[in-house]
């Protein structure tokens, strides 16, 4: 499944000015952890940061959209400088249609990361859809590029440098 680009005639690479991620499951590897009292830690990726500082060096936006509320999340976000973070989303496509049009950018214009169903919505109306390696099948079946890193391995910085070679 590795590698498929430019699925259901939609190859939109050249022109992407928003990513946009979910995280659990993609900026990491899904596993949260939890010490006594309830306080939760994930891990995140150097290179995927270092992937996502590029991106928005080149002019590129990046945005979380996050089914979750976490203070990781926030962190992370925060070192990045991403300027767009949405924790507990219930609905994510409006969210990013709704950051799509603040930003006056078309559907082509825009990529989404995702692993699972919940996902599914975004990756089908981005002009690029990107299911990670490890993503639930009917998510993969949805995108236009499955990557061939997991999630919180290096899936986000493949699709940076992707977008980076391919000039937007």
């Amino acid at each position: 499944m590795a590698q498929r680009a430019c699925l259901h005639g939609r190859c939109g690479m050249m022109d992407i000015k928003l990513l946009a991620l979910d995280v659990d499951g993609t900026l990491t590897d899904g596993s949260v952890y939890m010490d006594g009292e309830g306080h939760e830690f994930k891990r995140f990726d150097i290179q995927d940061g270092m992937g996502i500082a590029m991106l928005r060096r080149q002019g590129i936006e990046v945005a979380i959209i996050s089914g979750r509320f976490s203070a990781s999340t926030d962190q992370r976000a925060r070192d990045l400088g991403i300027p767009f973070v949405f924790n507990g989303v219930k609905d994510k496509l409006a969210t990013l249609v709704s950051l799509a049009e603040k930003l006056n950018l078309k559907p082509e214009e825009v990529a989404y990361m995702g692993d699972d169903v919940n996902d599914i919505e975004c990756i089908k109306w981005a002009g690029l859809g990107v299911a990670v390696a490890n993503a639930r099948q009917e998510t993969k079946e949805a995108a236009d590029y499955v990557t061939a890193s997991s999630g919180g391995q290096g899936a986000v910085r493949e699709v940076a440098d992707m977008l980076l070679k391919r000039g937007r």
